[in-house]
């Protein structure tokens, strides 16, 4: 997301709410928070499994140990980092305080209005770090995951509340499995010639949206990539603004969604249909990725990405506990 715009949660225009979500079982073996290398959230040998699976049940631990909450929710931050931190560089921030998972893994949420919850591995400041945002009621959880400005570490959430409701949002299993130069290096296999500067402005600590490159931007190379297709329905922004659903497009979250899935020539009903999406370019590859290795292919890849119920956008009341999962 380019400085000057808003996280979604403020960008969002209407919400969608996102039904619950079944969690897709596989075997594995168990990883456990203990004094061997999987308190360092190491790996165990498991079988492959496809993109967009959500990781097993007993990926999260023991949830049944959860303190409740005196406040609105207990949010517990998990180490997956596949043996690469231990606990006690495994770093969260929220509310102007910072602590490892070794000192404190659980934070007694209270109401909160746009909220972000930070991470960072090796060091509370460290540049390899990500977040969550949300808003939290008195009585409901509101959050998501993001990719809108870039991808940093690899994150998941899964939301449970007193009605039995249970949700997983963040990247899949088969990402969180894998090392981190795999999952770079996928990314970089699957961007056409335009995205390939992606990787390589911060590398290695973050891959950047499309809209925050210069490759992009004006007097970029790649400056007219977006804009001549939305000419042809109509709309005149340059690409920045597209992938970053700014100026003109702040307030049309239909179209700016239609643009970088690539249907907007298509009728408005199909602007709502997933099958539709990303078949031709120009197109948010970025996003693309993002949805492809995402639990239930639910992302937020660019600001308006809830169009259509689509991206990572978790709502639910009397919520009990979240968990996030940190990976490398």
């Amino acid at each position: 997301m380019p400085p000057t715009a808003t996280p979604p949660l403020h960008r969002r225009r209407s919400t969608y709410l996102i039904g619950a979500v079944a969690l897709l079982l596989t075997t594995t073996s168990v990883i456990m928070n203990t004094a061997s290398p999987s308190a360092y959230g190491a790996a165990t040998s498991a079988p492959a499994v496809a993109a967009g699976v959500a990781p097993p049940d007993d990926w999260w631990g023991d949830t049944g140990s959860i303190p409740p909450a005196k406040n609105v929710l207990t949010v517990k931050v998990l180490n997956k980092t596949n043996g690469q931190y231990p606990d006690d560089q495994v770093y969260w921030t929220f509310n102007n305080e910072t602590h490892s998972i070794a000192e404190q893994p659980y934070v007694d949420m209270p109401a909160n209005s746009a909220g972000r919850m930070y991470f960072h591995l090796g060091s509370p400041d460290s540049k390899y770090q990500d977040f969550i945002e949300f808003t939290v009621g008195d009585d409901v959880f509101n959050g998501n995951t993001t990719r809108v400005d870039a991808f940093g570490l690899k994150l998941a959430m899964r939301l449970h509340a007193g009605d039995g409701y249970d949700v997983q949002v963040g990247e899949d299993y088969e990402t969180f499995q894998e090392s981190r130069d795999a999952t770079w290096q996928k990314f970089a296999d699957a961007m056409p010639t335009e995205f390939k500067s992606l990787t390589e402005v911060e590398k290695p600590y973050r891959i950047l949206a499309p809209g925050s490159v210069p490759d992009f931007r004006a007097g970029g190379q790649y400056a007219n990539y977006m804009s001549d297709y939305a000419q042809k329905v109509g709309v005149n922004a340059p690409t920045s603004d597209i992938f970053g659903c700014a100026g003109t497009l702040a307030g049309d979250p239909g179209m700016c969604s239609a643009l970088n899935r690539h249907v907007a020539e298509l009728p408005q009903d199909a602007w709502s249909k997933p099958e539709n999406y990303y078949k031709d370019a120009p197109a948010n590859y970025y996003a693309k990725f993002w949805h492809d290795h995402s639990i239930n292919n639910l992302a937020y890849g660019f600001p308006y990405d809830d169009y259509a119920g689509q991206s990572s956008f978790v709502s639910h009341g009397d919520p009990q506990w979240l968990e996030v999962a940190v990976g490398w």
